[in-house]
């Protein structure tokens, strides 16, 4: 069994019962103090069909010597539109540990292992968890974006490093919402926020194609494929309802 122990700004992983043997330290004196504190939260551990196996540390489960032996956590992609059809899109702040200063979805993160958001029934546990979050970063009152509200589409598997050491690893679930709401966000984990059209998007990915600007990659793989025939269709998003398949991307 190990324990998770942060030492001032890094955090260690240590075996109990005596055992001298533990996973290496990662020094995180160099990454901000909010975003390593973070970093003990438990994500949910995942096998490739999307059923659970256990819990383990936000840090390692983004850790690309733990991905590459095939560590794989749930996560959600929110994507909220405003009454006039224009996509919340965010710039992670700079503090962010992975993909700093990217340009993303209106907000993506993890379910934690906690009996609330573990419930799977409809997916309830991730949408309560796309509640809490779009709350703790762009300050949106949770009763604004209650997970009743939130239309959960499909599933995405990917992977991608965010450098030599930081990486993602999830089956993604999309989440669309269509709701004119209060945003205020947090600067530890945004840097800017705008509404787009179709058309603004598609020449942000032009831009990001020509490294003229960032875009995370999961962001990057959803809108290249799926995004734009789902938000010709936000008022019949059912058709493209699919919890069954989860799409490897």
């Amino acid at each position: 069994m190990c324990v998770l122990i942060i030492v001032g700004n890094r955090i260690e992983v240590r075996k109990l019962r005596g055992s001298a043997v533990g996973m290496p330290e990662i020094n995180t004196d160099n990454l901000d103090e909010k975003q390593v504190q973070l970093l003990a939260e438990m994500c949910i551990l995942i096998d490739e069909n999307d059923q659970k196996t256990g819990a383990d540390s936000k840090k390692n489960c983004h850790l690309n010597s733990n991905i590459d032996k095939g560590l794989l956590h749930r996560a959600f992609s929110v994507f909220l539109f405003n009454s006039e059809d224009k996509l919340l899109l965010q710039q992670r702040s700079d503090a962010k540990i992975t993909f700093p200063g990217c340009y993303t979805n209106t907000c993506c993160s993890h379910p934690l292992h906690t009996s609330s958001e573990l419930e799977e029934l409809e997916a309830i546990g991730v949408r309560r968890a796309a509640s809490r979050r779009l709350e703790a970063e762009l300050g949106i009152p949770m009763d604004q974006v209650p997970p009743e509200e939130m239309t959960y589409l499909t599933r995405i598997h990917y992977k991608a490093q965010s450098d030599g050491v930081w990486g993602e690893h999830e089956i993604d679930y999309i989440l669309f919402m269509q709701k004119d709401i209060e945003v205020n966000p947090d600067p530890n984990e945004i840097k800017t926020h705008c509404y787009v059209t179709k058309e603004e998007l598609k020449e942000m990915l032009k831009k990001a194609k020509n490294n003229e600007l960032l875009i995370t990659p999961w962001f990057s793989l959803i809108a290249e494929t799926f995004l734009f025939q789902w938000w010709d269709n936000l008022q019949n998003l059912k058709q493209f309802m699919d919890h069954d398949k989860i799409h490897r991307m």
